[in-house]
C-alpha cells in the first residue's frame, strides 16, 4: 500500500483493528454484565455478539480508513478484526477449535470491512 497523508495504509487498518477489538470487547464485557441479569438464549448470545463484531469493524472502518481503495483496507480491518477476535476470545475461554462456521464469520468480517471502506472513502 501506498503512503498516505495520515500515514501508512498498513498501520491505518492496525489502528482500526485495534480500535475495533477494544470497542468489541468493552461491548462484551457489558453485556456479560446484562446477561447476569438477565440471561438470554444461546442463540440469541451468538446472535448479540455477531452484531457487536460487524458494527465494531464497522464502525473502526469508518473512523480510520481514508484514501483510496477502501473496500481493500476495510477489508483488511473485518478480515484481520476478525482473526485477531477469535483468537483473544478463544483465548479467554481456552478452547481454539476451527470450523465451517469460523469460516463463515472470517468471510461476514471481510464482507462488512469492504462494504465500509467503500462507503468511508466515499464519504470524504
Amino acid at each position: 500500500m501506498s503512503y498516505e497523508k495520515n500515514g501508512n495504509g498498513f498501520f491505518t487498518v492496525l489502528k482500526a483493528v485495534a480500535f475495533a477489538l477494544a470497542v468489541s470487547l468493552l461491548a462484551v464485557v457489558v453485556f456479560a454484565c446484562v446477561l447476569r441479569v438477565k440471561p438470554l438464549s444461546d442463540r440469541a448470545v451468538y446472535f448479540v455478539n455477531q452484531v457487536v463484531k460487524n458494527l465494531a469493524v464497522i464502525v473502526a472502518t469508518l473512523l480510520f480508513v481514508r484514501g483510496e481503495k477502501g473496500w481493500l483496507k476495510g477489508g483488511a480491518v473485518g478480515l484481520l478484526f476478525t482473526l485477531a477476535s477469535y483468537l483473544t476470545f478463544s483465548i479467554v475461554a481456552h478452547t481454539f477449535s476451527l470450523s465451517a462456521l469460523a469460516v463463515a464469520e472470517l468471510f461476514v468480517g471481510l464482507i462488512a470491512g469492504a462494504g465500509a471502506g467503500a462507503i468511508a472513502v466515499n464519504l470524504r
